[in-house]
């Protein structure tokens, strides 16, 4: 089993946002420290759910303070990015890293970023495989081209070159269905439970996908009892969730579902690893046989304070992954 931390740079309140951004460079090295495999970061734009704009630049920062933990985007918004540029980057942090990064892509949602950025809601809504298939290109250690609905261009040679295959974000069944139609590991989210995840892993199967190392982020938290961690979670996550999730607003003006917070940290507390560090190892474990899933990344930051997201990486590695390694 592979296990890594999932750095969101959650913006508590009263924090700042170059300090949440430093200190998560601190997580990661900590999480190396830890014996954590691997450290997956996300791109959030124009909000305080999470205030880092640009994994890429965050895993750029990360490969020069690390030597052996894995880096990842989860996700880079392909929606927001060109591909060709994205590949880019992400050749980039493949050699400079000595082949520790994996890129990670999601379709993302209809927010104002695409507004901000220009690349239109029609790109989210239909051109996601597209933008996939110009990446793959891009990807594939020779030159890319493209003649397409949203990418026109001429063939172009790839400087540095790389061969890499992403991890893709699904949340839906037309995501799935890319995913598996190319071959892509998917990246599951912290929103569903086993049987929902069970059921995408099979869904995959049945659409002909065949790419092992399917990835699940999760919320980690571990305190003396079970009891305690719940409680400490209820009692910090709602008041970042509440601001963080109304940053999510529309592109064009569509009704954008609200969530109960409160019970969106319920329900996260009882599906993931939070707990003593037993219930911890126990749960992952649950998972991994529900679902065949074998690699989680533990969002680890749920109590918004530096000194304590540290203290939980540090006591997960050194109490829970032994747990997991027998």
């Amino acid at each position: 089993m592979r296990i890594g931390v999932f750095i969101i740079a959650a913006l508590f309140p009263g924090q700042e946002p170059g300090r949440v951004l430093a200190d998560s460079v601190e997580l990661i090295v900590a999480a190396e420290e830890a014996g954590f495999d691997d450290a997956w970061i996300a791109e959030h734009h124009f909000m305080s759910y999470g205030v880092c704009p640009s994994a890429t630049t965050l895993a750029a920062v990360a490969v020069g303070r690390t030597s052996r933990i894995g880096l990842g985007t989860a996700v880079s918004v392909l929606s927001n990015h060109h591909p060709v540029a994205l590949a880019e980057q992400a050749a980039m942090l493949h050699h400079l890293s000595g082949g520790r990064f994996t890129l990670g892509v999601g379709r993302g949602g209809p927010w104002v970023d695409l507004e901000v950025f220009g690349t239109g809601v029609e790109r989210f809504e239909r051109g996601f495989g597209e933008s996939l298939d110009v990446l793959l290109g891009a990807l594939s250690g020779g030159p890319v081209a493209a003649d397409g609905e949203f990418f026109r261009f001429r063939e172009v040679a790839m400087v540095p070159p790389a061969r890499l295959r992403p991890v893709v974000a699904c949340t839906s069944e037309a995501t799935v269905g890319l995913a598996a139609g190319r071959g892509l590991p998917m990246l599951l989210g912290m929103h569903v439970g086993d049987a929902e995840k069970a059921d995408l892993v099979a869904g995959y199967a049945a659409r002909g996908g065949t790419a092992k190392g399917h990835v699940a982020a999760a919320v980690g938290h571990v305190a003396d009892s079970t009891a305690r961690a719940v409680r400490e979670l209820k009692a910090s996550m709602p008041g970042w969730l509440g601001p963080g999730l109304a940053g999510y607003v529309p592109v064009d003006g569509r009704p954008r579902a609200s969530r109960d917070v409160p019970g969106y940290v319920d329900l996260l507390t009882r599906i993931h690893p939070v707990g003593s560090a037993g219930h911890c190892a126990e749960t992952l474990l649950r998972t991994s046989e529900a679902t065949g899933i074998e690699h989680f990344i533990l969002m680890v930051e749920g109590l918004g304070e530096h000194r304590r997201t540290l203290e939980n990486i540090r006591r997960f590695g050194a109490e829970v992954l032994p747990l997991l390694a027998r």
